[in-house]
């Protein structure tokens, strides 16, 4: 009867040994953080950066440098094409095609293979079956994506493209744990379907 009494302890503490085994050797979320910021700064050290936004004249096109969107760092952007002169506003339908490319494996030199949904025209009006709201966080239409790929909209139109370093926290919801940043290369349309509603910018 006693040997039985102490194999319950024993049990317990050979379970717990295991566990702070594999704990030990698993990354903090700070880490993980830590190598996130590493990730971006190296991808971000092959291209030209500038710390703000200029709102009333920026650069377009490949050689254009990589905008810092945030005060945390968070959002970068590279204007490929600014688009036209049609913004949303919010709740406004906004398509969206992509490419990302998962920057820890620039990082490790490993190469970027992209993934999106760049070719898809399906969904009925040839944009796709992506899109969220503008500004509207409270569907997951629009939060399952981020608050990170709406960013451009605020200061570009319709048919814009841009690429677009995304940290995890402004990623998409589901990915947020893994701690990976994305660049996307992504293009945003306004569907004759769902017009946006915004007078044109002079």
């Amino acid at each position: 009867m006693k040997l039985f009494s102490l194999a319950a302890p024993l049990t317990a503490l050979a379970l717990l040994a295991a566990v702070m085994t594999s704990c030990s050797d698993s990354k903090s979320y700070s880490e993980l953080l830590t190598e996130e910021n590493q990730y971006v700064n190296h991808f971000l050290s092959d291209q030209r950066v500038v710390d703000y936004f200029p709102e009333d004249s920026y650069e377009v096109g490949p050689d254009a440098p990589y905008y810092k969107m945030d005060e945390e760092g968070n959002v970068y952007m590279q204007i490929l094409d600014p688009g036209n002169d049609q913004r949303p506003e919010k709740d406004n339908r906004v398509y969206f095609r992509f490419t990302r490319f998962n920057l820890a494996r620039y990082e490790t030199g490993e190469g970027l293979s992209g993934l999106g949904n760049a070719d898809d025209i399906s969904g009925g009006n040839g944009l796709g079956s992506m899109y969220f709201l503008y500004e509207n966080y409270t569907l997951a239409v629009s939060y399952q994506y981020g608050t990170g790929i709406q960013i451009p909209m605020r200061y570009l139109g319709s048919n814009a493209k841009v690429n677009l370093v995304v940290k995890s926290q402004y990623g998409w919801t589901n990915e947020t744990a893994n701690v990976i940043p994305f660049l996307y290369n992504i293009r945003y349309y306004e569907s004759p379907m769902f017009p946006w509603t915004s007078e044109p910018v002079d």
